[in-house]
Parts: structure tokens; C-alpha cells; sequence
């Protein structure tokens, strides 16, 4: 059984996670300004095509004013209104996990860390309802070694080339009905090993949610959410980035009470 971690603990790990990235940053995973070091937008643009569940309310733009004023300068402005849980986006552990922590109460060290990256499109191009399993987990460390803590881990499964068409990113010509979606996602056995046997920030997917498609249950959210753990959905450009070596930074907005939001993602690594 999965213990739950409780806020108090989860501040507490945000404290250790603070030193861990303090280091990386001493080591050098942190490039910013270094020659060779590389930076690569991970988010979608938010819009009107914006991917989210069709259950969510569509997402909207508004032109407040625009245009030259009566002083002859140039003045813009906007409005919009955005579900939490739209386009690359963070779930808080509240959205699933009664006692977990909301968005704005989530320590800002737990938004960065060393990047993982797991490859299985492979196993996607065979079964588009592929779960990344603890085996994958494994064979990743036989390779780059054990997940680092804090570590922010990845799916990637390729299936950002198919964003923002929703019949293709929800692998179904029916959206509405959630029975009928195929994508892949993580495998509720690994995101218990994760918790289990490593100390992670969070995961992230480049589909529309970290469970797989025909899930009914969502019980990998379940199993994230009860452990603080964050989750990363809607993730782009994964194939630009390293398996391993990156650092990845992803800052959701501070909503209050939020159970999730918007969220820019970054990866630096050196070239």
C-alpha cells in the first residue's frame, strides 16, 4: 500500500529538494550563461485550439483595447478565461488526494529539478495504449544510472507531433466519450515504484494525461496526487532534450486553491 505523504512532510522534502538543486546548479546541470548550454521550451501555446478534456470549458480570448491612444503612444490589452487543466499544465496533488497540497501552497523548489526522459515510442508505435512500466524504469537506469532525486520524469512517447488536433491527440473520432480515447501514459505499478523507491518531484506526458486513455479509474493520478507528487501534462518537444543531463524548470501560475494551471517548461542542458 502507498502511504500518503502529508503537507508537513512535503515542505520538508521541498527543503531537501532546495539543497539538491542548489548543488546541481554547483555541478554545472544548471547552464545558464555557460557557453554550449542549451535551452528548449517544453510548454504549448495557450489558444482557442488549446488541447484539455471535452468536459472542461472551452478557453477565451478577449481584446480589451488596442490601438494608438488620444497621446499618440500604443496601448494593448487583454482578458482571458482559462480552465486550470488546459494546454501544458501542472496537477496539483489536491486534484486528486482530498489532503494534498494546492497549487499555491506547493514549495517553489519542487517546480525544478533534474530531467529524466523515457523513451518508449517504440512500444507506443505497436500499442498506442502502451503504459510505461517499472521495466522501463530499469532499463533507463541500467543506462544513465538511478534516478536522481527531485528528478522530474518523463514519458516521451512522441505524441506531441499530433498536438493540437484533438481527433489524433485523443487517438478517436468521438471525443466526447471518454470510452473511446487511446493514448499511452504511465502504468500505476511504476508510479508506485516511483514512490516507492525513489525520492521524484513529479512526472510529466506529452498526452493529455498521465493515465492512459481507457482508464476509468485514473488511478495513477491517484497514486501521484496521494504521494505530493506533481504532474506534468501536455508536455511538447521531449525529443529535443536528453534522456539524461538536463534541468528542467517548470513554474505553473500561483492560483489560489488551484488544483492545477498553466505552466511554462524550460529544459537547459549543455550541448
Amino acid at each position: 500500500m502507498i502511504r500518503s505523504r502529508s503537507k508537513t512532510e512535503m515542505l520538508y522534502c521541498g527543503t531537501s529538494l532546495l539543497l539538491v538543486t542548489a548543488a546541481l546548479w554547483t555541478t554545472g546541470d544548471g547552464c545558464w550563461g555557460t557557453p554550449g548550454c542549451q535551452i528548449v521550451d517544453l510548454s504549448h501555446t495557450l489558444d482557442t485550439e488549446s488541447i484539455k478534456l471535452p468536459f472542461f470549458p472551452d478557453f477565451h480570448f478577449t481584446v480589451l483595447t488596442q490601438g494608438l491612444q488620444p497621446g499618440g503612444f500604443w496601448l494593448e490589452y487583454n482578458k482571458f478565461d482559462t480552465p486550470e487543466h488546459i494546454s501544458t499544465h501542472m496537477d496539483a496533488p489536491v486534484h486528486f488526494f482530498k489532503e494534498g497540497l494546492k497549487l499555491h501552497e506547493i514549495p517553489i523548489q519542487r517546480f525544478m529539478g533534474p530531467g529524466v526522459v523515457i523513451d518508449v515510442r517504440g512500444k507506443v508505435d505497436r500499442n498506442v495504449d502502451y503504459r510505461l512500466g517499472v521495466a522501463d524504469i530499469l532499463r533507463w537506469e541500467r543506462i544513465y544510472g538511478p534516478i536522481p532525486d527531485g528528478a522530474i520524469v518523463f514519458m516521451w512517447s512522441g505524441w506531441d507531433v499530433r498536438y493540437p488536433n484533438k481527433t489524433l491527440t485523443f487517438n478517436s473520432n468521438t471525443i466526447e466519450d471518454s470510452r473511446t480515447w487511446h493514448f499511452p501514459g504511465f502504468h500505476p505499478a511504476a508510479m508506485s515504484w516511483l514512490v516507492e523507491n525513489r525520492n521524484i518531484s513529479m512526472i510529466g506526458v506529452d498526452t493529455p494525461s498521465v493515465d492512459y486513455g481507457p482508464s476509468t479509474n485514473y488511478e495513477t493520478h491517484q497514486i501521484m496526487c496521494k504521494a505530493n507528487i506533481l504532474g506534468l501534462e501536455i508536455v511538447n518537444n521531449l525529443g529535443l532534450i536528453p534522456a539524461s543531463g538536463s534541468f528542467i524548470t517548470a513554474l505553473p501560475i500561483k492560483l489560489l486553491n488551484g488544483s492545477g494551471g498553466l505552466t511554462r517548461v524550460v529544459a537547459m542542458f549543455k550541448n
